[in-house]
């Protein structure tokens, strides 16, 4: 069974920065896509930043130009990097890899923006 292991998240100050990663159990290339997904309390589930994968990136209209989804093919990981975090930002962040017909998801990892 395919598993997501997130890793990143935190408590920083408005203006600061983040790198979320993502450490799927098969090969990162094996998924036609992965992305981020964040959820704030009370609201639906959105996607930030996604990349597929012959590597063509989407993003947010509300991330762009701060945020920043790369991969590392040797280390298996898919990160993403979040500059000028502002408290829009606080939710929690999920990984999400496509297979086919399939969609996998991490558990969630906490980002707080908060001075």
């Amino acid at each position: 069974q395919v598993q997501l292991v997130e890793s990143g998240g935190g408590l920083v100050q408005p203006g600061g920065s983040l790198r979320l990663a993502c450490a799927p159990s098969v090969n990162i290339l094996d998924f036609n896509s992965m992305g981020w997904y964040h959820q704030a309390p009370g609201k639906q589930r959105d996607l930030v930043a996604k990349i597929t994968v012959g590597g063509t990136t989407s993003y947010a209209e509300s991330v762009k130009g701060r945020f920043t989804i790369f991969r590392d093919n040797y280390g298996n990981v898919v990160y993403l990097q979040m500059n000028e975090l502002k408290p829009d930002d606080t939710a929690l962040y999920f990984c999400n890899a496509q297979m086919h017909q399939f969609d996998y998801w991490g558990q969630g990892t906490q980002v707080t923006v908060s001075s």
